[in-house]
């Protein structure tokens, strides 16, 4: 039975080798980070530090849930599995951490422009739904996609980051 390939790899057999792109987890971490933006609450003694460690700590859970899921999905019976892919396994997840940088970064820096934490908040889920598209866009178009699909891919993940700022729209009310 083959052990099922990680998805840096091309795949191995008969077929020939193809490459391919990946940006799962950025667009995945962008979609993270907006809807953590979008439903956080402003509460606390020190609310635009928590919301930035929110980002941070939530990018970080959903790297490890992320990086274990693949791991444990993808095993030989009764075989550990070598350090060697649980290293290659979380380099190729940390781009859902990554994502939730440039967000918090505009919490963070919101201050330093003397901007409130509304205000804040918006920019930075205006930066996470621009990642959501940069990102996917990206993708398609290194993977060969026509720039129709490009677009296509690029208005579905806009639609979704949409959504998540009619979600924090309908909350901030």
């Amino acid at each position: 039975m083959n052990r099922p390939v990680a998805r840096e790899t091309a795949p191995q057999g008969p077929e020939p080798a193809t490459a391919r792109t990946d940006y799962t987890g950025a667009v995945y971490g962008s979609l993270l980070a907006a809807s953590v933006v979008a439903t956080a609450g402003a509460a606390g003694e020190f609310p635009r530090l928590q919301l930035v460690v929110l980002l941070l700590v939530t990018g970080l859970v959903f790297w490890a849930a992320h990086v274990y899921a693949r791991l444990a999905g993808e095993r030989f019976v009764g075989q550990a599995t070598p350090w060697s892919e649980v290293r290659m396994v979380a380099r190729h997840e940390w781009s859902i951490v990554e994502a939730a940088t440039l967000p918090a970064a505009a919490i963070a820096l919101g201050a330093v422009f003397g901007l409130d934490l509304d205000t804040s908040g918006w920019i930075a889920l205006g930066v996470a739904v621009a990642q959501m598209v940069g990102w996917s866009c990206l993708g398609a178009r290194k993977a060969g996609a026509s720039r129709r699909q490009v677009v296509l891919e690029g208005l579905v993940n806009l639609v979704l980051g949409l959504v998540i700022v009619a979600a924090k729209g309908a909350l901030s009310h």
